[in-house]
């Protein structure tokens, strides 16, 4: 069972990454992307509808004004596994971010799991999206005096979701198209070459940062410092987070560390950064800039979209389902606007949040396709290592992967893929953030384009805060990553245990099933879906 943990040589993965007469019968990926197209990318997919509703509701919820702390503790905290992937995506520059990273560092075995873990946070991070962006599609045509029908209404969710109809009776979806056909569209986009991607995705991101800094710039101006200053026996600073009452679980300094926590997801989506790296002009220079610079933007229109939120209304009354709408009703008010002018800033809103949508999907499903790309290559998954001979993508991992959104999205709830996509995230967070230290043992003679200071601290620190965030996941959430953690366990030992480029050179006892890992996920599968059956009372799935 050694070979189990059998590694990529990391000499020979930097060299054939860095030569570019390296070529293969497949085909191989273009290198179109330079930093500024690695930086969009990285805005494009953190940046989505969160950044419209997340500020409100943890102001509300847990900080207050604070929450403004929340968000440099939040990027700062974030900020120790973006130095991790950027010193990694440097020295490493292949597809397959995690998975790649974790084949040179911990062997197969580990780099199986996390490669299986990342459809988790990608495939799983698109469908999540996909079916907010159709909610999001229905409001606008709200906006737009059409009222659709209620069979037309059962189109806009899936099966396992209830849908209000016009007489407010409920009732449950058939299919949710919108998901199924904004993900179809922008795997379409995708099988045409990363560069007209990457255009699509500049255009988006651009359209919404226009779009929050109206908002940001609007608001700066009519700021009440009453809304600000909270706490009347604080001074400075400490005015802006409020006072702990009693029976309240947020507020004060533990409110404001509890938000840091919750808006810490706002930032995730820049690791997808490091999956074009085989895609980039110069990833050396590049991938760092891409990864750090998106996070220092986001982080920072996310402390002034929170300041302006909490300046402009009293924090006490974000705690509904659209607080961005109702700072934009303050704005107007205060500015003294008509009726219309905050029916159009409404709207804005609403376009900027489908514009993130779009962006963090195209991004998500992006990266999922190199994950497949890579894997394949080193023949753990069948089918997706050959590149389009005229375009230059991954055209079947994008089919699979257009393919497999649209119809997760079509039935999926929401709730159950978000919560697979946060702890999916931070398991591929935290084996990044312990592979650095890691290879600074075992490679340090390896050239680091990038490198990071007191590589024990920040990623034992950032690896820390991973394992903290996780563990205030929900109970459920936890046993589903177990089931599929065992199903991938059990693919691995059917298939990539005997496909596996590594196999060659070891033993031939690689040449057939392995049964011992089949039986282990077999024998835990079995009691892992028993026990979540008579925990909840009802299949894990739903």
């Amino acid at each position: 069972m050694s070979e189990l943990m059998v590694k990529k040589d990391l000499d020979r993965i930097i060299r054939e990454a860095n030569d570019p007469n390296v070529e293969s019968s497949q085909g191989t990926l273009k290198r179109h992307l330079g930093a500024f197209n690695l930086t969009m990318l990285g805005i494009g997919a953190i940046i989505g509808a969160g950044i419209f509703s997340l500020t409100g509701t943890a102001a509300a919820t847990y900080a207050g004004p604070g929450i403004i702390y929340s968000f440099i503790l939040g990027g700062i905290l974030c900020a120790f596994a973006g130095l991790c992937y950027a010193e990694m995506a440097a020295m490493i520059p292949v597809a397959g971010s995690a998975y790649a990273y974790s084949y040179a560092t911990m062997g197969e075995f580990i780099a199986w799991l996390i490669g299986w873990d990342l459809i988790l946070e990608y495939a799983f991070g698109a469908v999540t999206v996909s079916i907010a962006w159709s909610g999001y599609f229905q409001s606008i045509l709200k906006n737009f005096d059409i009222h659709l029908g209620d069979f037309a209404l059962r189109f806009f969710a899936g099966p396992w979701t209830n849908v209000m109809l016009n007489d407010g009776s409920m009732a449950r979806g058939i299919w949710n198209i919108p998901a199924s056909f904004v993900a179809l569209a922008l795997a379409s986009v995708l099988y045409r070459g990363v560069q007209e991607s990457a255009k699509l995705n500049n255009v988006i991101v651009l359209i919404k940062i226009a779009i929050v800094v109206t908002i940001i710039v609007l608001g700066l101006s009519v700021i009440d410092m009453n809304n600000l200053n909270v706490n009347p026996d604080a001074t400075g600073l400490g005015s802006l987070v409020p006072p702990v009452e009693n029976g309240h679980f947020g507020w004060g300094k533990g409110g404001v560390l509890t938000a840091a926590g919750v808006v810490f997801f706002a930032y995730i989506g820049f690791d997808a950064v490091s999956t074009t790296a085989q895609e980039a002009k110069n990833p050396k220079r590049d991938l760092p800039i891409g990864i750090l610079a998106s996070l220092i933007i986001c982080t920072v229109l996310y402390i002034l979209i929170s300041l302006v939120l909490t300046g402009v209304v009293n924090y006490k009354e974000l705690n509904v389902a659209a607080p961005m709408g109702v700072g934009i009703d303050k704005i107007v008010e205060l500015r003294n606007w008509s009726p219309a002018a905050g029916a159009f800033l409404s709207s804005a809103v609403k376009i900027g949040a489908i514009s993130g949508l779009t962006s963090v999907i195209l991004v998500m499903m992006m990266g999922q396709t190199r994950i497949f790309y890579a894997m394949s290559k080193d023949g753990l998954l069948p089918w997706f290592s050959h590149a389009h001979p005229v375009h230059g993508t991954p055209h079947a991992a994008t089919i699979l992967t257009g393919l497999f959104v649209a119809i997760c999205g079509g039935v999926m709830p929401l709730g159950l893929v978000g919560e697979l996509v946060s702890i999916g995230t931070l398991l591929a967070f935290l084996l990044v953030c312990i592979g650095v230290p890691i290879l600074r043992i075992t490679n340090p003679h390896v050239e680091r384009p990038f490198k990071i200071p007191a590589p024990w601290a920040i990623g034992l620190t950032g690896a820390g805060f991973c394992l903290w965030l996780m563990s205030n996941l929900p109970h459920d959430t936890w046993i589903r990553l177990m089931i599929w953690m065992e199903v991938g366990l059990l693919i691995y030992a059917c298939y990539g245990w005997r496909h596996s480029k590594m196999a060659s050179t070891q033993s031939a006892e690689r040449k057939s099933i392995n049964i011992t890992l089949v039986l282990i996920a077999i024998v835990t599968l079995i009691p892992t879906l028993y026990w979540a059956y008579r925990t909840f009372g009802k299949p894990i799935l739903w």
